[in-house]
């Protein structure tokens, strides 16, 4: 569309969205431009504009006197006299004193004028300046001045906290050392003592006072000094253990399934973090939509604070799709549909179809769109299906069901799994899982075609204490997995694959802006030749999760061949500094280091490929926007200088 046509069109659309202004209002376009900033002088209302001086470019204080005042606020919606327009003025001295006290100026003193007559705060002067302000009617925005002396701010000097049970300064072991000094030239602004109130009050909750509340806070103000002191009262209450535990809402999911991913024991200490992980675990259940978990209004006869948990459902049945493309695993469609409360007891079940194209004439990269051949459609097929809290234990029933064909650079395979396990939940944080896995199929490599048939039992453990999935802040993963095979079926294949990966997080600074975060993973296969190990078994490194600047699956032994073919072992490593920028934009440093071994067991005597990049991350609701661009330290002949992950999530 051509500028000339783009501005007709607004035009048009701004006479049939509005008809005509306001008469004392400024078009905006659908807010495209903001709030406008003044009025328009009009005969039917007194419009005005104002201004405040004496602030020497306080832009913080400017605004909150902004926020306080009616004249500023309502600057944009005039009164129909001059005298409204007074009365308006001088109601605004008691908010803007209140304002500048809050802010720690409690010497500053406020003069306001209408149409250059000053208005005091008693009153005295409307008259004269409604007076002066009906002479600008129709004809300019009357003046409307405020003109501020702060004075100097106030330093916070003393603060004592007193128990209300005691009349005496209250216990402050209660307390950390931080949370009851004084920083020195402290300003003594309203604000920061609410906060260190609440500071206050959510650690007495952390040691076991839920009750714990501020009965009173009495502020004495030196103005010789131009200092403050503050004298604060605290009721702990009694010291209180977690009470019963009560459920509403979710009638259409069976309560005690809801219970088993309650991990909260009745007399146990109360912690505010133990209310927030139960709220966590519960949200675990993919028929529930909301979780919350609340105090009781008192405790009971046990000296045990009730715990509320009020749960909403989310719509049964959900669909969804969406399209691929990656110059390493080429273009492909993916829908998949979920039915989230099968029988009334949370339980999942889920159905993924995925097809798409791979390489093309073994090119490792989608340069151009690939020919469409039987031989390039790759593409899975699965079926899983979930059962939490069977009989309303914490063991859960998992079935898993698919059919897979994947073509690689270096390999291709088709084949048939199927999984069947019980996890146990220890905790919110823990738990265990076994269970029997069957798979059979093809695979063709270097050493040609393979038929194949595994018969394991699985068996894995999973720790996670981190704070969130998508972008972690603190905490610790480790997860490991050991499946014993046994030659069993016809091709069958004897051996142990054993995998485990650990990764740690610690942030900084309290806000979790700077965060360095640790990963080593470790791998192994024995009992079987490289040859025989099915090819979608063996360990290759490289990859945006693996060793970034390498390319996917790049990494690895070659035993004997011109490419990589799988190792036998694995070992991977990486180090990462995540660090906000902007509330929404941050940059991570990153280094990794990585290989695949022909041996069972990881040898380091064998050359380890690493990588270091910086990666862009933009913070959204969902989690992390990552960007990240690596390069390989000690590259080989076949590998690129630069390489770019793009993906959802951090890396680990």
């Amino acid at each position: 569309m051509k500028p000339d046509r783009l501005s007709f069109v607004a035009a048009v659309c701004a006479i049939f969205v509005f008809g005509g202004s306001e008469p004392s209002r400024a078009f905006d376009f659908f807010g495209l431009f903001g709030e406008p900033e003044k009025a328009t002088p009009n005969p039917e209302t007194v419009a005005y504009e104002v201004s405040f001086a004496g602030l020497d470019g306080d832009g913080a204080l400017d605004q909150n006197l902004k926020d306080a005042s009616n004249s500023w606020r309502l600057r944009l919606e005039s009164p129909d006299a001059g005298v409204g327009l007074a009365r308006r003025v001088v109601a605004d001295y008691p908010r803007l004193t209140d304002a500048l006290w809050a802010n720690g100026y409690f010497n500053a003193t406020v003069r306001a004028s209408v149409a250059g007559v000053a208005v005091s705060p008693e009153g005295h002067g409307v008259e004269a300046a409604a007076a002066a302000a009906e002479r600008y009617r129709n004809a300019a925005l009357v003046p409307v001045h405020f003109e501020i002396d702060p004075g100097p701010v106030f330093k916070l000097r003393h603060v004592v906290v007193y128990d209300a049970r005691t009349n005496a300064p209250i216990d402050p072991t209660l307390f950390s050392r931080k949370a009851l000094g004084v920083e020195p030239d402290e300003p003594a602004r309203a604000a920061a003592v609410r906060a260190r109130e609440a500071e206050w009050v959510d650690q007495l909750r952390d040691k076991s006072y839920p009750l714990a509340k501020v009965v009173s806070s009495r502020p004495v103000i030196l103005h010789r000094e131009h200092a403050m002191d503050v004298a604060v009262t605290i009721d702990p209450g009694p010291r209180a253990g977690i009470g019963e535990v009560q459920l509403s809402g979710s009638s259409g999911v069976d309560p005690d399934v809801i219970r088993s991913f309650i991990y909260l024991e009745e007399g146990e200490p109360y912690s505010p973090k133990k209310l927030a992980d139960t709220r966590r675990s519960v949200a675990r259940i993919e028929a529930l939509g909301g979780v919350k978990v609340s105090d009781g209004d008192r405790l009971d006869k046990n000296g045990n604070l009730p715990i509320l948990v009020e749960t909403s459902e989310r719509k049964r049945h959900v669909i969804g799709a969406a399209a691929m493309f990656s110059n390493i695993n080429g273009p492909a469609l993916r829908a998949y549909w979920m039915d989230r409360n099968l029988f009334g007891g949370g339980e999942r079940l889920r159905v993924d179809l995925e097809g798409g194209l791979a390489y093309y004439n073994n090119s490792s990269a989608f340069l151009a769109f690939p020919h469409i051949e039987a031989s390039n459609l790759v593409g899975l097929a699965h079926v899983g299906f979930l059962k939490p809290a069977l009989w309303g234990t914490r063991n859960d029933l998992l079935l898993d069901a698919s059919a897979v064909r994947e073509r690689t650079v270096y390999y291709w395979a088709s084949y048939g799994n199927f999984t069947g396990a019980i996890r146990h939940r220890f905790s919110d944080t823990a738990s265990i899982q076994g269970g029997i896995e069957v798979e059979g199929g093809q695979f063709f490599d270097a050493w040609g075609l393979h038929d194949y048939s595994l018969l394991g039992f699985p068996l894995s453990g999973n720790y996670d204490s981190t704070d969130n999935a998508l972008a972690p802040t603190r905490g610790v993963r480790v997860v490991g997995r050991v499946t014993p095979n046994v030659n069993a079926l016809p091709h069958g294949v004897g051996m142990v694959e054993s995998k485990g990966q650990a990764s740690a997080y610690y942030a900084l600074d309290e806000d979790a802006w700077r965060i360095i975060a640790g990963r080593v993973a470790v791998g192994s296969i024995v009992g079987a030749s490289i040859e025989n190990i099915p090819a979608s078994h063996r360990f290759f490194a490289g990859g945006g999760g693996s060793v970034r600047g390498y390319r996917y699956k790049s990494i690895s032994p070659y035993n004997g061949f011109d490419f990589p073919t799988g190792g036998r072992s694995l070992f991977e490593a990486s180090l990462e500094a995540r660090l906000r920028v902007t509330q929404n934009i941050g940059v991570v440093p990153f280094f990794d280091i990585g290989a695949a071994f022909s041996s069972p067991w990881p040898d380091f005597g064998s050359t380890l490929r690493a990588a270091a990049g910086l990666g862009l991350r933009y913070y959204t609701a969902i989690g992390p926007i990552r960007v990240d661009v690596a390069t390989p330290l000690n590259p080989r002949p076949v590998d690129s200088r630069i390489a770019l992950f793009i993906g959802i999530g951090e890396s680990f």
